[in-house]
């Protein structure tokens, strides 16, 4: 075979498909004790969009993780997490993603990473706090005017450390810009969906949402599930102790009795310390607590009546109309339907 012919065969030869360029760059930084779920839920969500089939080779997004020295991080959980490295040029990255967690009381940060983030910051590198890592952001003086989004169960630590800062949980994250700032836990697979669609395309966000199993992406404005009473720090630990018992198991409400031997006291003294504390009986604040939870997914969700009942403890749908209507003064379809019209709500607090 001549030279020309073998150079006419090559040309004739299937060429290998060009490895696409980047389109979506995240750094992340793993501060002490980060939430687990949250990180690995964001970056999970990356690596089944930048590969087809799950092989996680990093073409259309890429990630890199970073702790402050190089050294690996561990999480709230306990599970330790080794970096790539040291912190690296932010102008590297689209974003830099600042993963907090337990460690948020921590107001003694390093000087050097609040430094890192305000050279990212200068540069125009977008921020991204995960979880906690809002804190840290805020630490910096990087939030200004902006809103900022934050888990539920930390709103009064932040806004105790951090007064001036518009804070809020009526969202899962909210996008300022040069600022997203995220809940955390779940919340961080939805800004990681919303960020692949914007920067790779819808396809790539429903790619990763087939390997993930979820039916959709929840969008920013869906407001958090928390369902608590504003109960004050200064009242009776029994009686916080005791809310916070009641508040973990709304689907399964426990008998009064067994509340009372989780804060160690007797029934009727426990009817004693919430009547003085909060001028209720605790099945009083139980049945409020339901109903406000079922109010919530009534206008939040599209499960069914009957489903909403069992989630917020009720016997059945027709148990659940009644005392709502009692409370509320209308029944769970009419205000489903009102609910339709006007959009929903934040959820109780």
């Amino acid at each position: 075979m001549s030279t020309a012919q073998f150079l006419h065969s090559a040309s004739k030869r299937p060429q290998s498909p060009p490895i696409p360029v980047s389109r979506l760059r995240i750094g992340f930084v793993l501060l002490d004790q980060f939430t687990l779920a949250a990180f690995s839920g964001l970056i999970d969500v990356l690596r089944l969009a930048a590969d087809h089939g799950g092989r996680s080779r990093q073409l259309h997004a890429s990630w890199t993780v970073m702790s402050l020295d190089g050294e690996p991080r561990r999480s709230s959980c306990g599970v330790s997490v080794a970096p790539n490295g040291a912190l690296l040029d932010p102008a590297g990255f689209d974003y830099v993603a600042v993963c907090g967690g337990n460690d948020y009381l921590n107001d003694a940060l390093p000087e050097s990473l609040l430094g890192y983030l305000r050279r990212a910051a200068a540069s125009g590198v977008r921020l991204l706090g995960i979880c906690t890592g809002t804190f840290a952001i805020a630490r910096a003086g990087l939030v200004g005017p902006r809103r900022v989004c934050v888990h539920w169960n930390v709103l009064d630590a932040f806004k105790e450390r951090f007064p001036r800062v518009s804070a809020g949980v009526e969202r899962l994250f909210i996008d300022e810009g040069d600022l997203i700032t995220c809940a955390g836990s779940t919340a961080a697979i939805d800004l990681g969906l919303y960020l692949v669609a914007r920067h790779c395309g819808r396809d790539k966000a429903q790619q990763a949402m087939r390997h993930m199993m979820l039916q959709d992406m929840r969008p920013a404005e869906m407001p958090q599930p928390h369902f608590y009473a504003e109960i004050r720090s200064d009242l009776d630990i029994r009686v916080q102790q005791a809310a916070q018992f009641i508040e973990q198991r709304l689907d399964n409400p426990p008998p009064i009795a067994a509340v009372a031997r989780y804060v160690g006291v007797s029934p009727r003294q426990l009817e004693r310390l919430f009547g003085t504390s909060l001028g209720q009986s605790p099945a009083a604040f139980q049945r409020k607590l339901r109903l406000d939870y079922a109010r919530w997914l009534i206008l939040n969700s599209k499960r069914s009546l009957t489903d909403i009942a069992m989630g917020a403890g009720f016997a059945d749908s027709a148990h659940l109309s009644r005392d709502f209507k009692a409370s509320f003064g209308e029944s769970p379809r009419t205000l489903r339907q009102k609910g339709s019209i006007s959009g929903p709500i934040a959820c109780p607090v």
